[in-house]
């Protein structure tokens, strides 16, 4: 399979023969979804927290005798029954939510959406990409004129302009 080479201006240089077990792969959309769906999980900080009938700020004083008012017996204010009161099973920052993605899988589902994008003609091969300084607006001209709208920056060696 051939890409496009593109120069600094946008115009096509040359061709470049990139392998077919990267670029010529099948689209799986199930092995894409499981991989977002672990990406997302595992950015996840999993901090939420929600207080239990012992951790609410209450008296542990009853509320009112225990016979005598009509009312249903009550122990104390925290009960989960209760306005205020703690929850029954509440959420607790210790829950786990990360998601292992063999490195087989995660290669196969990178070189699927690699080659779904070479299909579309959507992956653009820049032969270099210097900057003077690092101004967003230079890199914002560069794109246009590459006629590139969504971009995502892969870079051989880090480039202290390109850094922005």
């Amino acid at each position: 399979m051939q890409l496009e080479l593109l120069n600094d201006q946008g115009q096509g240089a040359s061709k470049l023969d990139v392998p077919e077990t990267v670029f010529g792969r099948e689209y799986n959309e199930d092995l894409v979804h499981q991989i977002v769906v672990a990406y997302q999980a595992n950015a996840r900080q999993g901090t939420r927290a929600q207080k239990d009938r012992e951790q609410v700020r209450h008296s542990t004083k009853k509320p009112f005798k225990q016979k005598g008012t009509g009312n249903a017996r009550a122990g104390m204010t925290s009960s989960p029954l209760w306005r205020g009161g703690g929850r029954i099973f509440p959420n607790m920052p210790d829950e786990n939510f990360t998601q292992k993605i063999n490195k087989k899988m995660y290669r196969a589902g990178m070189s699927a959406i690699l080659s779904q994008l070479a299909r579309e003609g959507r992956l653009a091969v820049v032969d270099s990409l210097k900057l003077d300084s690092p101004k967003t607006k230079v890199l914002a001209d560069k794109f246009k004129a590459m006629n590139l709208q969504s971009v995502m920056v892969i870079a051989e060696e880090v480039d202290e302009n390109l850094y922005l």
